[in-house]
């Protein structure tokens, strides 16, 4: 797959598949990207596992933090990588050795590993680099729009609502 542009229907289905998230690298700052994006993903309904080792027994944002992904108690839909590129195959390690392995691997921002990637493909996971899912949900559901940031997203129609506050479901086509 090319990892250098993803079509926004690649994008739309997976977060529209997802349900459970495991965010590798969540911190308790709460200036940090990992605690907003977080919040954010917890707010429009996604159930969202902190990993840290450093936190680990302590709460995020209400969430139980785990020391690795072995330790969660449920299966995850997706992992999403808030950790250098030089970890990411590491991750990778600890998602194949998963039972049932998450249906997708998100690196965001900054992050990529088009070796890890390529494991994970082979496995079966859909692979994200270099993307926010929080930049990408409010791109998708037109949310992002309210502020004046030009989405690339042009659509006449009514985004889907969702529960919750100001919460927009993103569109399935």
């Amino acid at each position: 797959m090319n990892h250098d542009a993803y079509d926004n229907a690649y994008i739309a289905g997976i977060l529209n598949s997802v349900k459970t998230i495991a965010m590798v690298g969540a911190s308790a700052n709460d200036v940090r990207p990992s605690y907003f994006v977080l919040k954010y993903l917890l707010a429009k309904g996604f159930s969202v596992f902190p990993i840290n080792p450093g936190q680990a027994g302590k709460e995020i944002l209400g969430r139980t933090v785990y020391a690795r992904l072995a330790d969660l108690p449920e299966p995850v839909d997706m992992v999403d990588i808030f950790r250098a590129s030089a970890a990411v195959p590491g991750v990778v390690d600890e998602v194949l050795r998963l039972d049932p392995l998450p249906k997708v691997v998100w690196m965001q921002l900054g992050v990529r590993h088009d070796v890890a990637a390529a494991r994970a493909e082979a496995a079966g996971i859909k692979v994200v680099m270099n993307r926010c899912p929080k930049i990408e949900y409010g791109k998708l559901s037109g949310e992002i729009g309210w502020t004046g940031v030009n989405s690339g997203v042009l659509s006449s129609k009514k985004p889907l609502m969702r529960p919750g506050f100001q919460s927009f479901g993103v569109r399935q086509k």
